[in-house]
């Protein structure tokens, strides 16, 4: 795409559960020479690396909520990314607590951060510092063109829960974060080239969660403070983006991608993927995706 003002890549769609197809949510947003994380899941910095963007070349972090599966990948990133040179400092946003997370981090690692930074290798405390910002719904960052709005969604008990739209150069990528159906996501999604958005797939859900044994209620509290594929569907319609996505696919079996399709069709006849790993979107004229070998 030669005419791709911003780049979009799934890093990961996975959720709490450790699965090797599917990485803890992540995804990077690429515009303006500017690399821009967006949740930091499980093995973010390893798919960071994959598609040749080191942890030292990320130095902006934004949060959607401050579910452990969300930000479990900061350490990693934070501490790596130091270690492989990055020399500035470690900006991240997030939802009310965020900055209280960080904080307990730097104290967690502050016996490792002494070693590398004052006795052993003696990295340069630049790389190392930290600055966390809790913000609320609005405007939230405007550097070189690119502009990053956050907005409430609405994702049950979890407040405040997020999602985001980045607008650069006319073309705009907005990402659900985890949310239930929100009829704030599709006022500041409309017009949007390219919508990612979470969904649940309930029936494999309730499946893999009775195999295991596990409490029925515990399923349908989880399917409940997510959006069903028939809900995305009827979001998408209203939105209408170019292309929409799903990412964060919760309830993931060998079956999902059926019931996900089928769920949506429903109620969406347009345009729409379910996002793998390391799926990449160019956001131009056109948008396309392109998914891994």
């Amino acid at each position: 795409m030669t005419d791709s003002k911003l780049k979009v890549t799934l890093l990961g769609t996975g959720t709490p559960v450790p699965l090797m197809r599917r990485f803890g949510p992540s995804i990077l947003v690429q515009a303006s020479n500017q690399n821009f994380v967006f949740d930091c899941g499980r093995g973010s910095a390893q798919r960071l690396m994959q598609v040749n963007v080191p942890s030292s070349q990320s130095d902006k972090f934004f949060l959607t909520h401050l579910h452990s599966d969300h930000v479990v990948g900061i350490p990693d990133l934070w501490l790596s990314g130091w270690v492989m040179g990055r020399e500035t400092t470690f900006r991240i946003w997030g939802p009310s607590g965020t900055a209280d997370m960080m904080g307990h981090l730097e104290k967690a690692y502050q016996a490792d951060i002494h070693m590398r930074r004052d006795l052993d290798e003696q990295f340069p405390a630049e790389g190392i510092a930290v600055e966390a910002t809790d913000i609320q719904q609005g405007f939230v960052y405007q550097e070189n063109g690119v502009k990053i709005t956050t907005f409430d969604v609405d994702h049950g008990h979890v407040k405040p829960a997020f999602g985001y739209r980045i607008d650069y150069e006319g073309r705009s990528v907005v990402l659900s974060g985890d949310t239930r159906y929100s009829a704030n996501l599709i006022k500041y999604a409309r017009g949007a080239d390219l919508l990612v958005h979470e969904v649940v797939a309930p029936e494999s859900v309730r499946a893999r969660r009775a195999a295991a044994g596990r409490d029925p209620g515990e399923s349908e509290r989880i399917i409940q403070h997510h959006t069903t594929p028939e809900e995305v569907g009827d979001i998408f319609s209203k939105v209408k983006p170019k292309l929409a996505v799903y990412s964060h696919i919760v309830g993931a079996t060998g079956s999902t991608e059926e019931e996900v399709n089928a769920g949506t069709r429903k109620t969406y006849p347009g345009r729409f993927e379910i996002g793998e790993d390391l799926c990449v979107i160019d956001v131009g004229h056109d948008v396309v995706i392109t998914f891994p070998d």
